[in-house]
């Protein structure tokens, strides 16, 4: 599997539930989203779009994906909002085209068009890392079923505080076991700290 083939295989719309772990106030704070997938063909307008954002060769892409989110946390104030949406596409490595270069219309932590890295681990789980001017972010993603995705994601802030963040995410359709499965991942905490190491 590569990763464009992983973008294929999360499109379609799931729910999130999400625990973050503050480490500097060993605290944890739980939410909720709705995230919607899309992949992109090589061909895309958006595809080309982004490339040339970021002054890449658009015949070098692969293709990516359109993503969008919407979503809220325990600790949210009146003003804050967890809305948003950006376009990934994929650029492999010549020599290596189970990783490359992974271009953003617009990173989470930053809204700013960003370039990051991406690779596909020996279990086949999509990780992506991205450097920001104030923080950097690693974020790994695989399947349990085809329809249950687990995402772990740490952001380590320059000179700020620290988090980490466990989210068990299930595709959005009638099927009541996967939602007692993603409740019960999530509400295994000694799970989150193994996959993490924190």
């Amino acid at each position: 599997m590569d990763a464009l083939q992983f973008f294929q295989k999360s499109s379609g719309k799931w729910k999130s539930q999400r625990t973050t772990h503050h480490l500097a106030f060993r605290r944890a704070e739980v939410g909720n989203s709705e995230i919607f997938v899309q992949a992109l063909e090589a061909e895309n307008p958006k595809i080309t779009e982004i490339c040339q954002i970021h002054e890449v060769d658009p015949s070098l892409a692969i293709g990516g994906a359109f993503v969008s989110w919407d979503g809220s946390m325990a600790w949210d104030k009146d003003d804050e909002n967890h809305q948003g949406n950006t376009v990934f596409a994929l650029i492999p490595d010549a020599d290596a085209p189970s990783q490359g270069l992974l271009l953003r219309e617009r990173g989470y932590a930053e809204i700013v068009p960003i370039a990051g890295r991406y690779y596909l681990d020996h279990e086949d789980a999509l990780v992506l890392i991205t450097e920001y001017e104030t923080m950097s972010t690693i974020e790994r993603f695989w399947f349990v079923t085809p329809d249950l995705r687990l995402r772990t994601s740490t952001v380590k802030r320059f000179g700020g505080f620290n988090t980490a963040t466990f989210c068990a995410e299930i595709r959005e359709k009638d099927n009541l076991e996967g939602s007692e499965k993603v409740k019960a991942i999530a509400q295994q905490k000694n799970s989150f700290y193994s996959i993490t190491g924190w």
